[in-house]
């Protein structure tokens, strides 16, 4: 064992460790939690943990897909989907979505949650969940390597039409994160994360302390 100095590996020969340290290192990672309906009604929930936001104007969110997935058929076929905010409560009812179930078995029956209807969109969003985005497709993307070779992951990228959020978490019109106890992927074989209160902290952006200063500086000399 090397007790000092860097672990180097060339990704194509091997990371040489007990577990693949990427997604450990790329983490903790917001969890994906996506709920979609096919093209014959079946309704369908399961966890990815490449998931993120993408960008504010218009809202986009996106998660990757290792293999062509129900989920990914379902959103293929009807342009749509949920992402549910997946919180410690529901941790182990969200465990239970990630099973390779059949097509035609639904994941909101298996696992006890209340599949609710959607306002914009068909696809169903979890009603246990604090926050849920509807979503219509913007991108279905084929991942490729340095080469130009295809990959096994699919990128699927939503724009947020239509936001539910409880309004236990918002205090003065602002969303409390941590009162809603998110987890989160922190990679190896079975780690992940909760965002709490304890672990929450603060700090002002360049830019923003500049602004402010100027705003008290016009004060100043009124």
């Amino acid at each position: 064992m090397v007790s000092g100095g860097t672990h180097f590996y060339r990704t194509v020969d091997g990371h040489g460790l007990a577990h693949d340290p990427f997604n450990a290192i790329v983490g903790p990672r917001p969890i994906g939690w996506i709920s979609s309906r096919s093209a014959d009604g079946v309704a369908n929930l399961a966890p990815y943990s490449f998931f993120n936001a993408f960008s504010y104007t218009p809202p986009l969110v996106g998660f990757s897909s290792i293999g062509w997935k129900d989920t990914v058929t379902n959103i293929a076929a009807t342009g749509e989907f949920v992402w549910n905010l997946a919180t410690r409560p529901l941790a182990e009812a969200m465990n239970l979505t990630s099973a390779s179930l059949p097509a035609a078995e639904d994941e909101f029956a298996c696992s006890g949650l209340t599949p609710e209807p959607s306002r914009l969109i068909g696809a169903p969003r979890v009603g246990e969940s604090p926050v849920n985005f509807e979503c219509k497709l913007t991108q279905l993307i084929r991942l490729t390597d340095i080469e130009g070779q295809d990959s096994a992951s699919w990128l699927v990228v939503g724009q947020v039409i239509a936001v539910h959020i409880e309004r236990r978490l918002l205090v003065d019109g602002v969303y409390d994160t941590a009162a809603a106890a998110p987890i989160l992927r922190a990679g190896g074989p079975a780690a992940y994360a909760a965002v709490t209160p304890e672990v929450m902290f603060s700090m002002t952006r360049p830019d923003d302390r500049a602004d402010e200063k100027g705003r008290h500086a016009d004060d100043h000399h009124r």
